[in-house]
This record gives structure tokens, C-alpha cells and sequence, in this order.
């Protein structure tokens, strides 16, 4: 059997970043690239950048893959370099295309890569931390806290596996008593497992923990959901209100939450 990091390496070495024109596959499978849903999603990705800081010397990108949305280069704009680190040498390549010599280009497992302690202004790894095996998971969060500088945030967009959604897919199996099987993909290459948003209290040692709403609901329901017409637009604009409006109810209940450490 591999192993959580054999599983997606080979995921985005084979086919995962493979493109056709600007839509790679990955954002193929588990981005909702629809015409009425792209205001929302780019504003969604943006809340990153409320959190970075102004200014600074180095910024972290852990598994940046290709920088492959627009809104991802405005995260190091007001940075002198992006360190990127992926396990994909086909995604950094990609991406020193786009950034040319204000990257930093690392390629292998982020955990046996050598980083200096206290050495980045920001750290930001996005969708990556529940890709990692269950076990390593605080491992590799202790390690972007510890070569972030002190009073600087590390900025990780997770999954809530507690989501309404997936505890109403709980109930339903509940109330038919019965298991729902679902039909196996492509999707189960890659290694996914998630922990409670409790589970993020364990950093409070080194850091201060804040959880905010990044996105209420994944690709899949977000097309079920909301049209792609006018009516989808102006339901995206409500949710994008009442997420800025109650953070702390959508960070809790919904399916991905920005965790944002700041280092003691």
C-alpha cells in the first residue's frame, strides 16, 4: 500500500496538474469554474489575503503546485521572495513560469526539506494539511509555526469534516438504516482525512488560533445548489455577506475554514 504522500505525489505527477489551455485537472475535478460562480470563488480565495502582512522579506508557499489561480500572486506581491515547495516538479516549474526570480523553487517531501526556524514573514499552505497522513498532520503544522517569525501568521485553508453537509449525509443513512455506498472515482487516488476544528486548540502553545469561514461549500454542492445564472450570482452575494457577517458560525458549521496561527 503507499502511503498518504506516495498516493498524491503520484496524483500530481501524473495527471493532477496536466492542463487543458488555463484549467488544469485538478481545478477540473474540485473547482466550481462556472461563469456566476466566479466572483464569488475569486473573492473567496482573496480572504487569504486579508491576513497576509503588508510587507516582508520571505513568504512560504507550502505545496503551492502551479500558482494556478490569479489570486494566488497577489499573496507574495508586497514579498522580496516566495519560497514554494511541492512535491510535483511539473508544478514548480509551472509556476517559476509565472514568478520567475522572485521564487524560490523546492522540490520533495516538505518534511525533509531543511528550513531556517523564525526565517518567513507569512507561511500560507492551501487545501494541502488534510492530504497528509492523519498522524503527521500536527507534525507538519509544528513545522510551519516554528520557521514562521514570531507575531507572524501561518495561514492554512482545511476541511471541516463536521460540515452540515456531511452531517446530513450521516442522518440520512441514519434514518434509511442502511449503508449508502458511494460510486468509487479517480477522486479516491489521493489521500483525504480531516480533524475536528477542536483539534486545532492543540496549537494555542505556540501560537494564537483564529478560525474563519474561507469558503461555505465545496465544488460539488456549490453546483448543486446554486444556478449558473443571475439568481446563483445574487445567492453568492448573500452568502459572501453572511460569512463576512458570522464568522464564527460558518467557520464551525460549513466545509472549509481558514485557520490562521500567530506565532507567540
Amino acid at each position: 500500500m503507499e502511503n498518504a504522500e506516495e498516493r498524491v505525489a503520484k496524483f500530481y505527477n501524473t495527471v493532477g496538474w496536466d492542463s487543458d489551455g488555463e484549467i488544469t485537472e485538478d481545478a477540473r475535478r474540485w473547482e466550481d469554474l462556472r461563469e456566476h460562480a466566479k466572483e464569488y470563488v475569486s473573492k473567496c480565495r482573496l480572504r487569504v489575503l486579508r491576513h497576509i502582512p503588508d510587507n516582508g522579506l520571505n513568504i512560504l508557499d507550502m505545496a503551492s503546485g502551479p500558482i494556478q489561480y490569479k489570486e494566488y500572486l497577489e499573496f507574495s506581491r508586497n514579498f522580496k521572495r516566495r519560497y514554494c515547495v511541492d512535491l510535483s516538479k511539473d508544478a514548480l516549474e509551472k509556476a517559476k513560469k509565472k514568478i520567475g526570480d522572485h521564487g524560490m523553487f523546492l522540490h520533495g517531501s516538505f518534511f525533509d526539506i531543511p528550513l531556517e526556524e523564525n526565517f518567513f514573514d507569512c507561511v500560507i499552505s492551501l487545501h494541502t494539511i488534510y492530504h497528509i497522513d492523519k498522524d503527521k498532520q500536527e507534525e507538519a503544522v509544528r513545522k510551519l509555526v516554528k520557521v514562521v517569525k514570531p507575531g507572524k501568521p501561518v495561514i492554512i485553508v482545511y476541511n471541516n469534516p463536521d460540515s452540515l453537509d456531511i452531517r446530513l449525509v450521516k442522518f440520512a443513512k441514519f434514518l434509511l438504516k442502511r449503508n449508502v455506498k458511494t460510486k468509487k472515482t479517480d477522486d479516491s487516488v489521493l489521500y483525504f482525512a480531516s480533524h475536528a476544528i477542536k483539534w486545532w486548540d492543540r496549537f494555542k502553545d505556540v501560537s494564537e488560533v483564529k478560525i474563519l469561514p474561507w469558503r461555505s461549500f465545496n465544488s460539488h454542492l456549490q453546483k448543486r445548489f446554486f444556478p449558473d445564472n443571475n439568481l446563483g450570482s445574487y445567492m453568492f452575494k448573500i452568502l459572501f455577506k453572511l460569512e463576512d457577517n458570522y464568522p464564527n458560525f460558518f467557520a464551525k458549521y460549513f466545509t472549509y475554514p481558514m485557520i490562521i496561527l500567530t506565532k507567540k
